[in-house]
């Protein structure tokens, strides 16, 4: 695993408490869509070295020229600094590392299943498939609470309609205390859901990313509608 040191270009608000960080792509970098990296601050917040670092998917595609990381902007002391370095700021980054990354057998779809923040490496994935065309079924169940905090989701939708092998679902869970309208399915991804999501698939492997309760529970109610383990892959967010 290489350790390169590269520059803050950039950070934008992407959902609410929520930024994607743009940093510079080190010369000769490469990775798979759906991998990640570990951001190192070149100064600890804390009282330990671990303090300093934190792990990230990153969130842009291969062909980019740059590289996108995004997380919730909890009160921590790594996002405190981050989230105030200037422009223009030295950071390392270590990677890339990690194996969710789509299967090689376009006969077969993919289904991601993300919640919340759980979306960044299926941007990637989602965003390097449309970039190159790929005929291969992609499916996206992306859960929020509200569309506020739902992270790239308009992109996502643009995404969708570029490219006739993209489909995206995404339910909102908890509408009563969202100020925007929302016309789009409501409530939790449940074996209904799923059913509904698959039934016109051959095949898929599923994806699954988010919060460690949401990625078991996912698991089991893919279990139950009869998928093996062997077709199901996650990862787990911690910390965000």
């Amino acid at each position: 695993m290489s350790t390169h040191v590269t520059r803050l270009q950039g950070r934008e608000a992407v959902a609410r408490q929520t930024m994607a960080f743009h940093l510079d792509k080190p010369t000769g970098f490469s990775f798979k869509p759906g991998q990640a990296i570990d951001v190192v601050l070149l100064e600890t917040p804390g009282t330990d070295a671990q303090s300093a670092r934190h792990t990230f998917s990153i969130v842009s595609a291969p062909f980019e020229n740059e590289l996108i990381v995004a997380t919730r902007m909890r009160d921590t002391a790594f996002k405190r600094v981050l989230g105030a370095l200037p422009i223009g700021a030295g950071i390392a980054i270590e990677g890339p590392f990690g194996s969710l990354t789509l299967h090689n057998d376009r006969a077969r779809p993919a289904v991601f299943i993300a919640g919340g923040i759980g979306i960044t490496p299926f941007m990637s994935i989602v965003r390097q498939a449309v970039h190159d065309g790929l005929p291969q079924r992609l499916v996206l169940l992306y859960s929020n609470r509200r569309p506020e905090d739902a992270a790239y989701l308009s992109e996502l939708q643009e995404l969708e309609r570029h490219n006739p092998n993209v489909r995206l679902t995404a339910t909102m869970t908890l509408m009563g205390d969202s100020s925007q309208g929302w016309s789009g399915p409501r409530g939790q991804i449940d074996e209904a859901f799923l059913q509904r999501a698959a039934a016109d698939l051959a095949q898929p492997v599923f994806y699954v990313a988010g919060p460690p309760g949401l990625v078991e529970a996912m698991r089991q109610t893919l279990n139950d509608t009869g998928v093996n383990d062997d077709d199901i892959r996650s990862e787990e967010f911690y910390g965000y």
